[in-house]
C-alpha cells in the first residue's frame, strides 16, 4: 500500500514473515533482501468488506459474532459449544469449514475475550482451548502486547523491565492505578486490559445487526404452470420489490425468482445489474430469456423475489424533462448482454497503476459477489473483445495529426514477436514480417520510450522504444523495438507487435 517514501508492506504470509518482514517496512528495502519477493497491491476496503461478510458467515457456529480488528472474527459460543461436541472440537469444526474456504486459522477459546485474543495471536498454537481457572497461568508468559495494548504503552512496560503480562500481574495493584489513573483509553491502561483478561471488568460483544431482507412474495390460490401466469406473477412481484426498494433508497444489484412447487420442490433463476436500478421494466426483461427454463412441475403455488444484492440509490432525473439519459441505456445494455452471455461475457476493464500497455488495465467486473447458482451473472461497463485483442489503456499522451491519442484502439492479449528490418540500428523500421505475412512499411512515427518499472521488474529487463506505422496497404500497426544494441542487456534487440489503429 502507499507510503511515505514508497509502497509499504501492509500484511505477509508466514513465509515472509519467518524471513523477518514486518508490516510498515518499506517494498524497495524488502527487495533487497528477498530479490524474488511476490508484492500485490493491498487494498484495505476490501479486506474490511470481506471481514464482514465472514463475521456474518460464522453465524453457523453461534448467533453472536463480530470483527475483531482488522484481521480476525470474535465468536461468543456460550450455550453453543455443545453442539459440536465440545469447544475442542467446535475449532476443529472451523478449522475445517476455513480450510474449506481457502482460508488457514488460529483460534481460541477462552473465558474473556481479552485471553482469548492473546492466546490467539500469542499463544504460539493454531487451536487452544482455555479453562477458567487457566487463565492466569496461560496468560503469564505472554508478551505485554498481548493484552491489546498500543505501542507507546508496551514501549513504556518493556523500558521499566515489565516484558511478559505475569511481570506485570506481579506489580502491586496500587501502584499501576496510581500510574495510569488519568489514562481512560483501555489500549493505554494495562489496568483495565489486565481486569479485562481476567474477568473482573465485562466486555460486552456488539455484533452488527443483519438487515432485513427486501423480498416480495405471491400465494396463488391455484398452482400455475403457464410461462404467461409465471410472466404476470414476476410483473407483481417487480412491482411490490420496487416499491420496498424506493422506500428503502436502494437500488437492486442481484435479483433471485424463486418457483415453490406443489411437490415441495424450489425452481430459481437469477439476474444482476451493472449498476442499481429500480427500473421493474427492465428488470423483467433481464428474466425473459430464462423463464422457459424454469421446470414448474404440477405447478407452481408460490413465487418469490428477493434483492440479494442491493446499493443506497436516491432518486435522480438525467434529463431536464426526465428523460433517460445515456449511461441508464448503456447500462441498461450491458444488463441484457450479461443476461444473454453468462458471467464471462462482459466485463470492464478496470485502469492499473503502470505504463507498461498490458499492466495499465485489467478485466474486472462491477457485480456484487455471488451467493448460490445463478443462471444469470453479473456485468460490466464494457463487451470483452473475443479475437484476442481488447481496447487499449488510455494514457495520457499527446495527440498526434488530430487523433484522440498515440495509442491504438485495440491491443493484442499478448504481443507478438515480429522480424523487422531496418536502415540504422536504432531507427523505425522499414520492413515486417508478421503472421507469415510481409509488410513493407511506407511511414512512421515514434519513437516513444518506456522505461522498464524498477519497483517491478528486474535490473535486467530492457527498455522499450514504440513505433506507429502504416504498410503499403493502409494498415496501421503498433509495435515495439525491445530494448537498444549494446545496451548490455542482451543480445539483438526484438519486435513486437502490440496493437493495430483502426
Amino acid at each position: 500500500m502507499p507510503g511515505t517514501h514508497g509502497p509499504i508492506i501492509h500484511d505477509m504470509n508466514a513465509a515472509a514473515r519467518a524471513l523477518g518482514m514486518e508490516r510498515g517496512a518499506r517494498v524497495t528495502d524488502m527487495r533487497a533482501l528477498v530479490p524474488d519477493l511476490s508484492v500485490e497491491d493491498a487494498s484495505p476496503e476490501e479486506d474490511a468488506a470481506d471481514l464482514t461478510r465472514l463475521a456474518r458467515w460464522a453465524r453457523r457456529w453461534c448467533p453472536w459474532t463480530q470483527e475483531d480488528g482488522a484481521d480476525g472474527l470474535l465468536l461468543d459460543v456460550t450455550g453453543s459449544a455443545h453442539l459440536f461436541g465440545g469447544e475442542a472440537a467446535m475449532l476443529a469444526d472451523m478449522a475445517r469449514a476455513f480450510a474449506a474456504a481457502g482460508l488457514t486459522i488460529r483460534a481460541a477459546a477462552a473465558p474473556t475475550v481479552g485471553a482469548a485474543w492473546a492466546l490467539t495471536r500469542h499463544g504460539g498454537r493454531s487451536r487452544t482451548v482455555c479453562a477458567d481457572d487457566e487463565v492466569a497461568a496461560r496468560l503469564a508468559p505472554l508478551p505485554v502486547a498481548a493484552l491489546r495494548l498500543d505501542s507507546d504503552t508496551v514501549l513504556l512496560l518493556k523500558r521499566l523491565g515489565l516484558k511478559s503480562i505475569g511481570d506485570l500481574s506481579a506489580v502491586p495493584r496500587e501502584a499501576l492505578v496510581r500510574r495510569f489513573r488519568k489514562v481512560e483509553a483501555p489500549a493505554a491502561n494495562p489496568v483495565l486490559r489486565l481486569d479485562q483478561a481476567a474477568g473482573r471488568l465485562a466486555e460486552p460483544m456488539v455484533p452488527g445487526r443483519t438487515q432485513a431482507p427486501l423480498r416480495a412474495v405471491r400465494r396463488m390460490a391455484e398452482p400455475i404452470g403457464d410461462l404467461a401466469g409465471i410472466e404476470t406473477v414476476l410483473g407483481d412481484l417487480l412491482a411490490d420489490l420496487v416499491r420496498r426498494l424506493g422506500e428503502a433508497e436502494r437500488g437492486v444489484r442481484r435479483l433471485v425468482l424463486t418457483g415453490y412447487r406443489v411437490d415441495g420442490r424450489a425452481q430459481s433463476l437469477g439476474a444482476r445489474t451493472s449498476t442499481p436500478s429500480r427500473d421493474p421494466a427492465h428488470l423483467a426483461r433481464l428474466f425473459a430469456e430464462d423463464l422457459p427454463r424454469l421446470d414448474p412441475g404440477f405447478g407452481f403455488d408460490a413465487m418469490g423475489l428477493e434483492a440479494a444484492a442491493h446499493e443506497a440509490m436516491a432518486a435522480r432525473q438525467d434529463g431536464l424533462g426526465g428523460e433517460d439519459g445515456g449511461a441508464a441505456r448503456l447500462a441498461e445494455l450491458v444488463d441484457r448482454l450479461m443476461a444473454r452471455l453468462g458471467a464471462d461475457g462482459v466485463q470492464r476493464l478496470e485502469a492499473r497503476g503502470s505504463h507498461v500497455p498490458e499492466r495499465a488495465e485489467e478485466a474486472g467486473s462491477l457485480s456484487p459477489p455471488a451467493r448460490g447458482s445463478d443462471r444469470c451473472s453479473a456485468s460490466g461497463s464494457a463487451a470483452k473483445l473475443r479475437a484476442g485483442q481488447r481496447p487499449a489503456p488510455s494514457l495520457p499522451l499527446s495527440p498526434r495529426r488530430g487523433e484522440r491519442a498515440y495509442r491504438p484502439f485495440r491491443l493484442l492479449a499478448r504481443a507478438e514477436e515480429a522480424n523487422v528490418l531496418y536502415a540504422v540500428p536504432d531507427g523505425p523500421p522499414a520492413r515486417m514480417t508478421w503472421r507469415r505475412q510481409g509488410h513493407r512499411i511506407v511511414k512512421a512515427e515514434g519513437p516513444e520510450r518506456i522505461a522498464p518499472e524498477w519497483w517491478r521488474e528486474k535490473s535486467g529487463t530492457r527498455l522499450r522504444d514504440y513505433y506507429r506505422v502504416e504498410d503499403e496497404t493502409g494498415r496501421r500497426y503498433w509495435l515495439y523495438r525491445e530494448g537498444l544494441p549494446g545496451d548490455g542487456r542482451g543480445g539483438a534487440p526484438r519486435w513486437f507487435v502490440q496493437g493495430m489503429h483502426g
